[in-house]
């Protein structure tokens, strides 16, 4: 009979309520999010089936496999769009894929509607877009067990993918080894709680006033090692949360505040590995061999048996891949080998306090973002480096430098996050002293690849016009950026940006640029026909211009007034975009057309 007295020495795999033919075993949720086995003793009858399942209690007989030490590689995806939808380098959707074509079956973790997981499985191949990617909290086994034991008696061919506490509670179950069963796990740091997690998403419903329809754990749009989660909200709203901004990933990465009691004494780890086959992040891949590192996420695979072997090779035509020494792939990977560091904060009090709040206001409290005074000293003292090269320390910009961001009264900066203006050498600025500018954030005026060069950069702000920079933006050497009376020109976003050189921008109404917007060369921007005029009903000399976040203008690309462009869209080279652009698609043309929808990039 289960009996659990230390909540450490439950996984919550759920094997033994699949196991137990009397219905005696249920699963209750404890006030941190995890679930825990309890035996109804009027129905038990001590047949002793749930202690023989349990992976914890008989881990000493689990701990074997063909190889003692695994078959390394590091590999990825030959298809980008896969490797863009998957948590590393797409290799479990490669070992999917291969299933899925000899007829077999696929079990992974899934989002449920209310972005719950749970364990699925089946064999119809469009399933493999919400099985793919990890999903960062525990799934729900409840009955899994039983479909994977049932389909393998009918013979049928199953992939299983799951936590290695979860794969060797499916050994155990089973209680033999079925030839037409590959199983899978990969390097588990720790399992993050269901509550936590459904705590942080409403946080973020209630922080953008819309409800999230669609999430991804590690997006790739800001490259695989940002750690970029991604959410999609009701009202169309896209966000994008990188590792180094988000609470969640603070609590979980830095703090160890609220992964299952059981992680932190892990009696998965280490070698023999218990499954065929292990994936992984392959953390430090570019010390390896940099011609498998791209950013886009590559895979480690350990190969731990025969039939991993057989398996493995069979999908190389769908994947790159080279053989890698095991000493240095577990130098990136240390949770292979240790498990998880004890909590940095009073978990306890932690867990009572985010029963009532709202996750924001109690990761404030118990894991706050805080820079000690030596790292923001050494951030600052890097900014004014990094500001003062710009310079070239030349005389004239150095002069243009104090006399704008100084002396100038309407010029409003903010030191504190070096909102200054920045020229190079060879800048033309000229600023009415009754324009408005705000400069929240560090703008580059001429920013050069050729540092000799004398290609002239001009910024004119006209009196009556404003210029607001909330972004870290760069307008590199041979742009004309010019803002009229009554034109204002703002560049949001929080990661940076910038055009590329000889850029054009010309404002007299109002011109938006969000968040990451990459520009190629000779891109221009106008929200005005100048003073012409035209004889035609609803004609306007100018209309204002919006340039979503993550946007990409390609080169030569002109963006005509009234146009507005959607959250990471791609204008194609030569384009001149006179209509509205949906996001994430690809438009062409003159006029620009839309070639391709639900289409992602990285820069």
């Amino acid at each position: 009979m289960i009996s659990l007295t230390d909540k450490k020495e439950c996984c919550g795999c759920n094997a033994c309520g699949d196991i137990c033919s009397q219905k005696a075993i249920t699963f209750n949720t404890d006030n941190e999010g995890f679930w825990y086995p309890e035996t109804d003793t009027k129905k038990c009858t001590n047949c002793g089936l749930c202690e023989k399942v349990c992976p914890v209690l008989n881990i000493e007989q689990l701990k074997k496999n063909d190889f003692e030490k695994p078959n390394c590689y590091a590999a990825i995806h030959k298809n980008l769009e896969v490797r863009f939808d998957s948590t590393s380098g797409g290799l479990f959707s490669a070992l999917a894929e291969k299933m899925y074509k000899d007829g077999g079956y696929v079990g992974g973790a899934v989002y449920n509607g209310d972005f719950s997981v749970s364990q699925y499985i089946s064999n119809d191949k469009q399933d493999i877009v919400h099985l793919r990617s990890s999903k960062y909290q525990q799934s729900d086994f409840a009955g899994f067990f039983n479909r994977v034991q049932d389909i393998l008696k009918t013979e049928g061919k199953v992939l299983v993918c799951g936590c290695p506490c979860q794969m060797a509670a499916l050994r155990t179950f089973l209680g033999k080894d079925y030839e037409n069963l590959l199983i899978a796990d990969f390097v588990c740091r720790g399992i993050n709680s269901p509550l936590v997690a459904k705590k942080y998403r409403e946080s973020l419903e209630a922080k953008y006033r819309s409800k999230v329809v669609w999430q991804k754990a590690k997006n790739k749009e800001f490259g695989w090692r940002n750690l970029t989660a991604k959410y999609r909200f009701a009202d169309g709203q896209n966000v994008y949360i990188t590792k180094n901004e988000s609470l969640f990933n603070r609590g979980f990465l830095h703090t160890n505040a609220f992964c299952r009691p059981s992680c932190y004494a892990c009696r998965f780890k280490g070698f023999p590995r218990i499954a065929d086959i292990t994936i992984a992040d392959f953390w430090g891949i570019e010390k390896v061999d940099k011609s498998m590192d791209d950013n886009l996420g590559t895979s480690l695979v350990l190969v731990n048996s025969e039939k991993g072997q057989i398996f493995f090779d069979a999908i190389q035509q769908k994947i790159k891949s080279v053989r890698v020494s095991f000493e240095l792939m577990l130098g990136g990977n240390p949770a292979l080998i240790r498990s998880l560091g004890s909590p940095k904060i009073n978990r306890d009090a932690f867990f009572n306090d985010l029963q009532n709040n709202d996750f924001f206001t109690i990761a404030n409290k118990y894991f706050p973002f805080v820079q000690s005074r030596k790292e923001r000293l050494r951030k600052a003292l890097r900014d004014w480096r990094d500001t003062l090269v710009v310079t070239q320390f030349k005389f004239l910009p150095v002069c243009q430098f104090i006399y704008f961001n100084i002396l100038r009264k309407n010029i409003k900066t903010k030191a504190s996050d070096m909102g200054f203006l920045v020229p190079t050498p060879h800048t033309v600025i000229e600023i009415g002293k009754k324009a408005d500018i705000q400069l929240n954030a560090r703008l580059k005026i001429g920013s050069k690849k050729f540092r000799k060069s004398k290609l002239e950069t001009r910024l004119l702000v006209e009196n009556g016009g404003t210029l607001i920079v909330n972004n870290r933006f760069s307008f590199m050497y041979g742009s004309d950026i010019e803002i009229f009376n009554g034109g204002t020109l703002i560049i949001n976003g929080r990661r940076g940006g910038g055009t590329n050189i000889k850029a054009t921008i010309i404002c007299k109404e109002r011109i938006e640029i969000g968040d990451h917007v990459m520009m190629g060369r000779n891109v221009t921007i106008r929200d005005n026909n100048g003073d012409h005029y035209l004889s035609q009903q609803g004609y306007k000399k100018a209309r204002p211009i919006i340039i979503g976040n993550h946007v990409w203008l390609c080169e030569g690309c002109t963006i005509m007034p009234g146009v507005k462009i959607g959250d990471g869209a791609i204008v194609g080279a030569k384009s001149v975009v006179m209509t509205n652009i949906p996001p994430f698609s690809l438009v062409s043309g003159n006029p620009a057309k839309i070639v391709q929808t639900n289409i992602y990039w990285k820069h």
